[in-house]
Order: structure tokens, then C-alpha cells, then sequence
């Protein structure tokens, strides 16, 4: 589920269902797209923090999700990955654990992100017969750079922290145990800022590139469609959950 707490004009939407690890389900997508449109919808919100419950950020997609067949149209995932890069409200993310998949994605999309040494990403859409999704075929070599954006979507290997600082992913590093510190330290700057203005310059910054970014989801979006309907992305996907039997 996804728990909401409004408090100081900011929004703070915790990802809770850590015996899964903080894996996503189409409801809690749901959830976390109606949290964003309503502090979209609210006059005062200064702010949106997304943050994880149990020391961890989230695993991703719920990977049972994954074995049902995918039709045309976006996914709950994508329709709040839309929906988190339409909204003029600064959103901020606190990491710590995983953020693996739509976890990592999510947050070239948030306006401040923060992680401690606990944290580490991971993009592993290749490894899963899959193909990059959440604007990361556009937006990633942007941010880290192609060298960095082929090294973590073609291998699909773990990364930490410390290089996603320094590749510009992350605002900042935060010290162990103060990300969500840290977070709220700038929700609270943000609350002293003129609401109004505070909103105009986001949307000011966002909206040259937003209809270029709609587009690359659409084009990603049929294309890991086709990948996840795929024999080889099944297989793995079969593959993995018998391990986890064993």
C-alpha cells in the first residue's frame, strides 16, 4: 500500500510493503498517481516527498505483474510516471535499499533525490529480456552521461550510491540514516517559498522537454510491450520464480 501524510505544506508518500521489498502493484501505482494529482490539485502543497518503508526505496515492478499478457495502452506504471512528470509540485526522493528497475527510473524525474551508502541501483531491464522504460532511453545519458547510461542499462549491473552522485543522478549523498532528513530539510525550504512562483519556475524548467519525454514513453512503451509478451522475457521471468521455490 501507500500510506499519505500531509503535514507543513508538503506531501509525503511512503512506498509500504516491505515484505516484498517495496515491490509495485497496479494498485499501489494507482495510489501513488492519485497522491501526485492531488498535490498537484492543492493550492498549498509546496512539495511531494516519495520515500520507502523498512530501509528500502523499492524493487521495481511486481515481477507476477510481468507474466500477465500486456495489451496496448499505458500500464499503471507509466500512466504514474506521466502523471509524476506532469505535475508542477518539486518532488523529492529519499533512497535507501533497492531501487531496482521503475525505482531507479522514477527518480530522473524527481527534482531533488536524495540516498545514503545503503542505497544501490539497479537497471536490469536487459537481463530481464525487457528494453529500457520510464524515459531512460532518452533521459539517462542526459543526466550520467553515454558512457555511464550504456554501462548500467546494457549490463544491468548493481551501482552504488557514491556513483550515482557522481554521475548526477542524486543531489546529494546523505549521511547513513539521513536521507528522509534530509528530504524533509528541503521540503521545509521549499514550504517558505512563494507557492505560486515556486511552481511557475518547476514548469518553466519541465515543460520544453515534456512533450519531447510523452513521446519517448510512447515509443517505449510499445516497445517493451512487445518484449515483455516476448518467449524470451517469459522464460526468464519463469526462471526466476522457480528459484524462488528452492
Amino acid at each position: 500500500m501507500i500510506r499519505s501524510e500531509y503535514h507543513n505544506h508538503g506531501l509525503v508518500l511512503t512506498i509500504d510493503r516491505a515484505e516484498q521489498r517495496n515491490a509495485l502493484s497496479v494498485e499501489m501505482y494507482g495510489q501513488l498517481q492519485a497522491g501526485l494529482q492531488q498535490a498537484h490539485d492543492n493550492p498549498d502543497c509546496h512539495s511531494v516527498i516519495i520515500r520507502g518503508s523498512g530501509g528500502v526505496f523499492t524493487a521495481g515492478n511486481d515481477l507476477k505483474d510481468f507474466q500477465q499478457p500486456r495489451q496496448g495502452g499505458d500500464s499503471a506504471g507509466l500512466s504514474f510516471l506521466r502523471t509524476l512528470i506532469s505535475i508542477d509540485v518539486p518532488v523529492i526522493a529519499a533512497v535507501e535499499g533497492y531501487a531496482i528497475g521503475i525505482g531507479a527510473t522514477l527518480l530522473q524525474h524527481c527534482d531533488f533525490v536524495y540516498a545514503d551508502d545503503s542505497a544501490f541501483f539497479s537497471l536490469p531491464f536487459v537481463s530481464m529480456g525487457l528494453c529500457p522504460e520510464g524515459g531512460s532511453s532518452q533521459i539517462l545519458e542526459r543526466i550520467a552521461g553515454r558512457r555511464k547510461a550504456s554501462e548500467w542499462l546494457l549490463l544491468g549491473e548493481r551501482f552504488t550510491a557514491r556513483e550515482a552522485a557522481e554521475a548526477g543522478l542524486l543531489t546529494a549523498l546523505s549521511e547513513p540514516g539521513q536521507t528522509m532528513a534530509d528530504a524533509r530539510a528541503t521540503a521545509a525550504k521549499l514550504a517558505e517559498k512563494p507557492v505560486q512562483a515556486l511552481r511557475l519556475t518547476k514548469r518553466m524548467l519541465r515543460e520544453p522537454g515534456r512533450a519531447e519525454l510523452m513521446a519517448v514513453l510512447d515509443s517505449e512503451r510499445e516497445l517493451f510491450r512487445e518484449r515483455l509478451n516476448s518467449e524470451e522475457a517469459q522464460q526468464v521471468f519463469r526462471n526466476f520464480f522457480e528459484r524462488s521455490k528452492k
